[in-house]
């Protein structure tokens, strides 16, 4: 432990791969040509937004799994968590898989939780290779957090948007020529509340868990 909030790993796990899969909206912006699949259907074949979503998380990890050259039986643990409750898009969208899953829920910080959780779990030994897994749903976001789209609400010019998207992660302990980046370390927030009350600006109830990190110790420096 490195203080109150970080810990830093003796045996780094690596990110060897990934997938990507976004909307049509995301695919229109700066990155849309990063993505590995942009759909411009944004039901990506399914009937409800929430369908839309577990279709996502299984595209992604597929995609992973073929860029890596590996089936669903090399995995063995799923971190995955989503924005929907109980995490169904997780569920019904890996339950192909049959690999162990172990639910997260971060909300927009669910693409760092599972990392982060799933790099302790490998650091620490307890597995050799894990997948991480988020999505979120603009249209499934909507229904859950403010009104369906079918409602007709006005959205301010200023207000955030939920990204469409799902993105998935191959964490392991051997890193001999693969690494796409090195975890050293994790560090987690704390709850901070600010009595933010508008619900269209998330990005200021969420920057002073990642402003307010505790300094610590080390050979009588403070360091941050």
């Amino acid at each position: 432990m490195l203080g109150k909030q970080s810990i830093q790993f003796q045996n780094p796990p690596c990110i060897i791969n990934s997938g990507s899969i976004v909307g049509s909206k995301e695919g229109q912006g700066p990155m849309g040509k990063l993505f590995d699949k942009v759909g411009y259907d944004d039901m990506f074949g399914a009937k409800t937004w929430e369908e839309a979503e577990s279709a996502l998380q299984r595209e992604a990890l597929q995609i992973m799994l073929e860029k890596e050259k590996l089936k669903k039986e090399d995995l063995q643990l799923i971190f995955a968590g989503d924005l929907l409750g109980q995490s169904i898009a997780s569920s019904f969208g890996l339950s192909s898989f049959h690999t162990p899953h172990i639910g997260l829920y971060g909300a927009c910080s669910t693409c760092g939780l599972s990392i982060s959780v799933c790099s302790m779990a490998v650091a620490g030994g307890f597995v050799d290779r894990a997948a991480c897994v988020t999505s979120s749903h603009f249209a499934s976001a909507e229904k859950e957090f403010r009104f369906p789209l079918s409602y007709g609400n006005q959205r301010p010019l200023s207000a955030t948007w939920t990204v469409t998207g799902s993105a998935a992660f191959l964490v392991a302990s051997d890193c001999a020529g693969k690494a796409k980046a090195k975890i050293t370390g994790v560090t987690f927030g704390k709850i901070m509340d600010y009595g933010i009350k508008d619900s269209m600006n998330m990005g200021a109830c969420m920057a002073p868990a990642a402003g307010r990190i505790e300094p610590y110790q080390k050979n009588g420096e403070m360091l941050s």
